[in-house]
């Protein structure tokens, strides 16, 4: 399996990929891969003849005092995960590669995007889109594949894809978790032991969301204030949002009528996390 830097050498490759008639899958990645990314890999290797997986930690996408230079980072550790999943090759490009000096075009949006995360993060989405239809652009892929638990993100790249016409079918996967329910994220390396256990907060309040809305509750501001009483039950949780929405539009859902979506961010320390729920009345 190789990494590659360079996009003219991944073009290129991907050129002879196609004279072969073969198919090509992408699985866009800021790295330190785990399990939940393993797990779109390997759904990847099982679509397509070719994958390509996308290793970058991508600037644009953080804002002023985010965690960019502290981002975890380990390409031997992601290769060897890749290799293991079935990929074909690594794109791993520096930063001076995916931008020029003098870049100075973005993708931006005007609707999703202003929500959820994009209340506290405003520049967040503009970098994700920018990044992911130039990845597009670059590896041509039939198909490529997101998780679910960034579910804003899957939703704002259905959109952009839907919307600038990219020839490429949108795979969502399922969130993976560890065995006590957190969400699988790069991020969970910053937690201490204590703060570890603190974060399974997250997991504990969508399932009593989970149990409501299988249990009837129609009504969105009830169960938003049963999430906020079981947040505040752990000291160390801090809300940044709790929403439910409609699973397409992203906006406020006053009712349980339509799929939904219940999404989360919370601070446990310095440590920004998000999970969600996805739920379709049986009615609908």
């Amino acid at each position: 399996m190789q990494i590659i830097q360079s996009i003219e050498e991944l073009r290129s490759i991907i050129r002879e990929w196609r004279k072969e008639g073969l198919s090509v899958g992408l699985v866009p990645t800021m790295g330190y891969l785990h399990e939940g990314h393993k797990s779109l890999i390997v759904k990847a290797v099982s679509e397509n003849d070719k994958v390509v997986v996308s290793d970058f930690v991508n600037p644009t996408q953080f804002g002023v005092n985010e965690d960019l230079s502290s981002y975890p980072r380990d390409i031997d550790r992601d290769a060897a995960l890749c290799q293991e999943a079935g990929a074909s090759l690594i794109f791993h490009p520096q930063a001076q590669e995916m931008y020029s000096k003098d870049h100075c075009t973005f993708v931006d949006m005007d609707s999703l995007t202003k929500g959820l995360c994009g209340k506290t993060r405003p520049t967040h989405f503009r970098g994700v889109c920018t990044v992911v239809s130039k990845l597009f652009h670059i590896v041509t892929p039939d198909r490529a594949y997101f998780g679910e638990k960034d579910a804003q993100q899957l939703a704002v790249i259905r959109r952009m894809a839907r919307d600038l016409n990219f020839d490429i079918t949108i795979v969502g996967c399922p969130i993976v978790r560890e065995a006590d329910g957190l969400a699988m994220s790069s991020r969970n390396t910053y937690l201490s032991g204590e703060e570890r256990k603190a974060a399974l907060i997250l997991h504990k309040s969508l399932m009593l969301v989970e149990e409501m809305m299988k249990a009837g509750e129609q009504d969105a501001a009830v169960i938003e204030e049963a999430i906020v009483r079981s947040m505040k039950t752990e000291p160390l949780a801090e809300i940044d949002y709790v929403e439910i929405v409609d699973a397409e539009t992203l906006e406020p859902a006053a009712k349980i009528d339509r799929p939904v979506l219940t999404a989360t961010a919370v601070y446990i320390g310095s440590t920004r996390l998000i999970d969600n729920f996805s739920f379709q009345p049986q009615t609908f």
